[in-house]
């Protein structure tokens, strides 16, 4: 008996060389991974590094269908992080990739490994914003003017 498909939402972000293309490229490797079928995709955004330094990020939220568990696609997130060239020199370094399981269904995990929802998705523009393009049923009113200080630019 197969999975049911369960919708997750994938937050995607880059500051390191060409952001928009290996947004573009996570997008699709996104899309080829066995059990994962790409539904939809923000636009992209650019905003200020949250604490952090260097160059501008450049973000996005990715919708799936997905018939992995939650460990499987964080295990897919980031196989396609290293394949971009991720490091993790220091935490909240500048990279080139960044993908981030932020919602699993209606699903809630607290493990070592990972969280669900995202401890940090509702404190930051770069997370919200693209996904409230996408899924304004996740995104409050309240959640989107919390936010409304920082700076994020649409992109395309």
């Amino acid at each position: 008996m197969s999975r049911q498909d369960v919708t997750a939402y994938v937050a995607l972000g880059a500051n390191l060389g060409d952001a928009q293309q290996a947004l573009r490229l996570a997008l699709d490797a996104l899309a080829a991974v066995p059990g994962v079928r790409l539904v939809r995709a923000s636009g992209l955004y650019r905003t200020a590094p949250v604490e952090s330094s260097g160059p501008d990020y450049v973000n996005a939220v990715a919708e799936v269908a997905t018939t992995c568990t939650a460990p499987q696609l964080l295990d897919e997130l980031q196989r396609i992080e290293t394949q971009a060239g991720r490091e993790r020199p220091y935490r909240n370094a500048p990279r080139t990739l960044d993908l981030d399981l932020l919602l699993f269904g209606d699903g809630r995990i607290e493990s070592t490994r990972l969280t669900v929802p995202h401890p940090r998705m509702c404190e930051r523009a770069f997370v919200l914003m693209p996904l409230a393009d996408i899924a304004p049923q996740r995104v409050s009113a309240a959640q989107l003017q919390a936010v409304a200080g920082q700076r994020i630019e649409r992109l395309a």
